[in-house]
This record gives C-alpha cells, sequence and structure tokens, in this order.
C-alpha cells in the first residue's frame, strides 16, 4: 500500500485501500488533492442558474467577468452548448480531467444538470464528474447523481445547530413552499446530513465547504467539523466570507484566522487548504483558469 492509499484509506477508518477508481477521483482531483492541483484541472459548466435558497453572503452575478468567486459566470449554457464546451476545452488543453457543475444557482434545483449529466456520460464516461450543492434536494436526488456517474460531491454546510443557521439563510424554497427563520435551517440542515450519509455510503468522494463568518459561526466550525467526521466526509474546505448582501459590513477573517480555524479543525478532519473559491464557469489548473478564451464562443 502507499502512503496516499494508506492515507485515504485511513480517513473514512478503513484497513484496506479503496479501489484505484476512487483512488484517480482523489489523485486526479485537484479540489480533492493539493499534488493534483498542479498537475491536472477541471472545468465547470454554468447550467444551473436557478436557486433554491438565499445565502445572506451570496450574490448571483451574470456576464461578471472580473470577479472570481462561486456564484459567477460571464454565460448561463444550454446542456447543448456545455457539452460543446467540454469538446472544445479538451482539445485545448488534455490536462483538464473533471467536469463539475457549480452553478451559478444550485445544480440540483435545475433540470438542465441531469440533462447536461447524462450527455456527458455517453459522451466523455472516462471524466471525473464532481456535483456542489447546497444540500437541500440531495436526499432525492443523489441515487440519480450516482447513477449519471457523480464520483465527487462537495455540499456547503455553513452550520449544524439551526439556530445559526437561520442567521445565515434568509430563506429555503422547498417543494413549492418557503420557509424562513429556524424552521429553514431545520429543514436545509436535515436534508444536508441525510443526503451527505447517503453519498457516503454510496462510496462517493465527499467535501464539505464551510463559509467562515466572523460573529456569526466562527465559534460554531469545530462542531461542524465534529459532526462531518461522524458522517465519515473525505474532506472539509473552510473558506473566507466575501462580504456581500446581507453580510456586506461583516469584516472577513484575515488569512491567518482562517490558517487558524484550519489547524483547529485539521485535528479533527482532512482540511483543504488550497481552494480558491471558483467561479460557476472556472476552467484550468486552480489559479490559473482560462475561461476567458470561451466566453465569446
Amino acid at each position: 500500500m502507499t502512503s496516499e492509499e494508506y492515507r485515504v484509506a485511513n480517513i473514512h477508518g478503513r484497513d484496506v485501500p479503496w479501489d484505484p477508481s476512487q483512488l484517480r477521483q482523489i489523485q486526479e482531483h485537484p479540489c480533492f488533492s493539493v499534488d493534483a492541483c498542479h498537475a491536472f484541472g477541471r472545468m465547470h459548466l454554468a447550467v444551473a442558474p436557478k436557486c433554491n435558497i438565499q445565502c445572506n453572503y451570496c450574490v448571483r452575478e451574470f456576464d461578471c467577468v472580473n470577479e472570481s468567486r462561486p456564484g459567477v459566470t460571464s454565460q448561463v449554457l444550454s446542456p447543448e452548448e456545455a457539452i460543446q464546451r467540454v469538446r472544445d476545452v479538451i482539445v485545448d488543453f488534455p490536462y483538464v480531467k473533471v467536469i463539475g457543475i457549480a452553478g451559478p444557482g444550485e445544480p440540483l434545483y435545475n433540470e438542465e444538470t441531469f440533462e447536461t449529466l447524462r450527455l456527458v456520460a455517453d459522451e466523455f464516461p472516462y471524466m471525473i464528474k464532481c456535483m456542489s450543492s447546497n444540500g437541500l434536494l440531495l436526499p432525492e436526488k443523489v441515487d440519480l447523481l450516482h447513477e449519471l456517474g457523480v464520483s465527487n460531491m462537495t455540499v456547503t454546510l455553513n452550520a449544524v445547530d439551526p439556530d445559526i443557521g437561520k442567521e445565515i439563510y434568509s430563506f429555503v424554497n422547498y417543494h413549492g413552499k418557503k420557509y424562513t427563520g429556524r424552521e429553514a435551517a431545520e429543514i436545509l440542515l436535515e436534508n444536508q446530513l441525510k443526503g451527505l450519509a447517503r453519498c457516503v455510503e454510496l462510496g462517493m468522494i465527499t467535501k464539505v465547504n464551510t463559509v467562515l463568518i466572523p460573529t456569526i459561526n466562527d465559534h460554531h466550525i469545530i462542531d461542524v467539523a465534529k459532526k462531518i467526521k461522524e458522517i465519515g466526509i473525505y474532506l472539509q474546505n473552510i473558506m473566507a466570507l466575501i462580504p456581500q448582501y446581507k453580510f456586506a459590513d461583516i469584516v472577513p477573517p484575515t488569512m491567518a484566522e482562517k490558517r487558524a480555524m484550519q489547524d483547529k479543525c485539521g485535528k479533527i478532519t482532512r482540511q483543504m487548504t488550497h481552494c480558491r473559491q471558483c467561479r460557476a464557469d472556472a476552467i484550468g489548473r486552480l489559479g490559473k483558469d482560462v475561461q476567458e478564451k470561451y466566453h465569446h464562443q
């Protein structure tokens, strides 16, 4: 067993290595392996514009080429346009090994996501497929994602206490009904945890993104780390708040403060420390994006 296999196996409490396909889903995915980010790239297909929750730190702007943050894209693609984008990118940049859908809204709330995944699975079965989600619809969609070949799953989980969650989300739109306050946070949290547990059960490589929001959840992130360790999540990614919307006046954490939180949580569960908080249409290696090449195609 190599050192990498040993490390991976023991994070999930296993005493045998993962199979080769699971190892590849880590070793060639730049978000799941710090070594991979230097050698391999990913591309995000921006096919999912609608969102079913409102985070108090999120503003989604289209056609915003000068910003690099989640929720931003220069163009929303149709599934057919997305598959052509994949064809073009893998010719131009053969080091791209990962196809992901991360918005600009909530992927699981857009039927275009699933049509795109079907097209990708048919034409590019060898590519690693990943998804980023708020988790609200994950329990009812995760088995379909697995059938469509999604192997790597990321869920943004900012709190495991609804009393803290209610300060982070303005509303949740669940099955046609709008919820607010603690009730909204309870519904979201229940579905996030249930969906993540099913991902682990299915053998998907799982990551949790947690936004570090000073004065809101900074004292609570260690509890998030403990909970995801209990579930069996592979990786936690603590991201600094980008002040916007209702949290526009909150002073974001410094790099030192974020690193200190990562160090604390790293004693509990594995940490991603090389995140670049990518756009919904990002293409290329982390920090070396090339999506501008395709803005007018």
